[in-house]
């Protein structure tokens, strides 16, 4: 599993965030498992796990904060959500679209995914070790992956 990482989670510098969306491609390519982002996205409709929004002039990433206490677990009627090492995952065999979870978070970070279970940000840890791929992709380094206190 993940090592030394249980306190690490995504946050974004508004202030640095160029609302270009590469973000959302670097984590749609993640999910891939391809070696190549050109040959893997071309001519696909992506749905990332992170969403680059505006509001009032100011870009932001949306993604899951990986909560302490998080809502999406306890709503979770089949278990399909859990959280280890600090990490929530979802297990999407068990997983039956009833969408509590997403209601359930304050964040906006659960999304539907293209085969009706759900679908969020899990790090990476599943396709990806080390530094996840959205944060490794930013241009402007407004999203980082780094501990901070709460």
């Amino acid at each position: 599993m993940v090592v030394n990482c249980q306190l690490k989670r995504v946050y974004v510098n508004e202030k640095w965030c160029l609302g270009c969306h590469l973000c959302e491609y670097y984590c749609a390519f993640a999910s891939t498992g391809e070696k190549d982002m050109a040959r893997a996205l071309k001519d696909i409709r992506i749905n990332p796990r992170i969403r680059v929004e505006e509001r009032n002039g100011i870009s932001f990433a949306v993604s899951c904060r990986h909560c302490t206490e998080p809502l999406c677990v306890k709503g979770c009627i089949t278990g399909a959500l859990s959280k280890s090492g600090g990490i929530i995952t979802v297990d999407r065999n068990r997983c039956i679209g009833c969408y509590t979870c997403i209601l359930s978070c304050p964040y906006g970070a659960v999304s539907p995914s293209e085969d009706g279970a759900i679908q969020k940000c899990e790090l990476c840890i599943k396709t990806h070790e080390g530094t996840p791929r959205c944060v490794s992709g930013c241009p402007n380094g407004a999203i980082v992956f780094e501990e901070r206190g709460e």
